[in-house]
This record gives structure tokens, C-alpha cells and sequence, in this order.
């Protein structure tokens, strides 16, 4: 079976799409992966967004935000559009199997 890609966007890659990709990838089944990124990446993820995922015992403390590429554009099955209502800040929103959320 073919994995089914699930990107979450946002501007930062700070918080919102860190938290949904980590929990996406706890409680999604095996035929999907989870990846997010970001339209203008921060240099870290928010502390408060890693502690609080901590204490619901999921660690993202060594993952770090990552810039959109055309090819995460590309390959994923759905984006998931992470509060972005700026199209000309986040391109995911210019695509058409994009959700809001």
C-alpha cells in the first residue's frame, strides 16, 4: 500500500504545524506519514509548544522547523493549512488539495 503524505503549513513551522504533525503521527494509521514546514521558517520551535507537547508525553524537542519546498507541494496527498490567510505569505493556499484548519 502506497503511504499517503499529510503536509501541515504555516507561516513559522514554530507551533500550530509542529503540534499537529506530532500528533498526526501518533494517532494516524501506518498508511499515512505526517511532515510539516514552513512559508518563512523560524530559527526554533516555540519552547513553550515543545514543553506542552512534553507533558502529553509526545518529545519534539530535536525536531526543528523546515522550509516549504515545491516538492512538499508536490508529493503530499492533502496540505493542511495552518491559520495562513495571507496567500501571498504562505502559497500553500494556492493549491488545490488544500484544507483550512
Amino acid at each position: 500500500m502506497k503511504t499517503k503524505r499529510i503536509l501541515f503549513v504555516c507561516i513559522e513551522n514554530a507551533g500550530r504545524s509542529q503540534m499537529a504533525e506530532a500528533y498526526f503521527r501518533k494517532h494516524a494509521p501506518p498508511e499515512f506519514e505526517a511532515h510539516s514546514c514552513g512559508t518563512r521558517p523560524s530559527n526554533v520551535i516555540n519552547p513553550t509548544v515543545v514543553q506542552v507537547m512534553k507533558e502529553v508525553g509526545i518529545d519534539i524537542k530535536d525536531q526543528k522547523p523546515k522550509l516549504l519546498a515545491s516538492n512538499d507541494l508536490e508529493t503530499a496527498a492533502k496540505i493542511v493549512n495552518m491559520g495562513c490567510i495571507d496567500s501571498s505569505r504562505c502559497s500553500a493556499l494556492m493549491v488545490d488539495n488544500t484544507i483550512d484548519w
